[in-house]
């Protein structure tokens, strides 16, 4: 039984490779300090050696992606590591890295994902105006004044407690309010539209 590919040439099904491809897709493998070695490349990122067997070589990835599975809730734990096409895939998951890697690849993973996850707290609304579906904020952060654009929409501006705010730019920049409850009354009027 055959089927058409998108040149529209007859192909046969392999089931036993599509099983091969989607065990190996669904395989999770562990990294720790004893199977894996990061080390920092001259580029200032991070690559990875993972050992195989004593005999093999060891499976060598120039430039790895670190990335949080639960950034705010467990940001310490299941630690995924991918490769850094757009389509990355996983190469394994640290369950915990304070425990399971050594102080200074930790040290190294979390600069890592401190570059991904950069966040500044804002710390005072100075305004927020609407015009046109797009919400234009004059804030202060934790890292300066700042400037920012934001779509009128609900994924903009999400809820992570009863208090925490997380929003997201036009470009993909996160700040949050960790506890609106603590802004002036004039500032929660602005916040309002979001609320």
């Amino acid at each position: 039984m055959g089927f058409k590919n998108f040149e529209g040439a007859d192909e046969e099904f392999d089931l036993a490779q599509m099983e091969a491809e989607t065990e190996e897709m669904l395989r999770l493998r562990y990294l720790n300090k004893d199977n894996a070695v990061f080390a920092r490349t001259a580029g200032g990122f991070v690559s990875l050696d993972i050992a195989k067997g004593e005999k093999d070589e060891p499976e060598h990835y120039d430039r790895v992606r670190v990335v949080r599975s639960f950034p705010f809730t467990a940001p310490t734990t299941y630690i995924s590591i991918r490769t850094t096409e757009e389509k990355s895939k996983e190469i394994g998951i640290i369950r915990d890295i304070t425990k399971d890697v050594t102080k200074e690849v930790r040290a190294m993973l979390e600069e890592q994902m401190n570059l991904r996850y950069f966040t500044p707290v804002i710390t005072k609304i100075h305004d927020i105006r609407e015009e046109y579906g797009h919400a234009y904020w004059e804030v202060e952060t934790t890292e300066g004044p700042c400037k920012f654009v934001i779509y009128m929409n609900s994924s903009s501006v999400v809820s992570l407690s009863d208090v925490r705010l997380m929003i997201t730019d036009l470009d993909g920049n996160r700040f949050e309010i960790p506890d609106f409850t603590q802004l002036s009354a004039g500032e929660l009027k602005k916040l309002d539209l979001f609320l």
